[in-house]
């Protein structure tokens, strides 16, 4: 259990990071990463990571599919969560 959360923390720290890079890119205008790979991020495990990324670096706040869509990744991560450690 302890690898798994180790993993999620790094990867949730790639996703934080890959929101700010993607942020910088917007502000130079070079090439983006993709809103459907952000997404993809966010929905495997990077969830937490994501919504900081958003927060601090005010990425994609606007963008309804991010601005609704990582918070209820978040809940649905969190139930799931629940769920195995407490029903399984």
């Amino acid at each position: 259990m302890r690898y798994v959360l180790y993993a999620l923390l790094a990867f949730n720290i790639l996703t934080f990071i890959i929101y700010g890079i993607d942020k910088l890119k917007a502000k130079q205008q070079w090439s983006r990463v993709s809103e459907a790979t952000l997404i993809l991020l966010a929905l495997a495990g990077g969830s937490i990571g994501a919504w900081l990324g958003m927060k601090i670096w005010h990425h994609k706040t606007l963008h309804n599919q991010f601005k609704y869509g990582i918070p209820a990744i978040i809940v649905l991560q969190a139930i799931l969560v629940v769920y195995f450690m407490f029903f399984r």
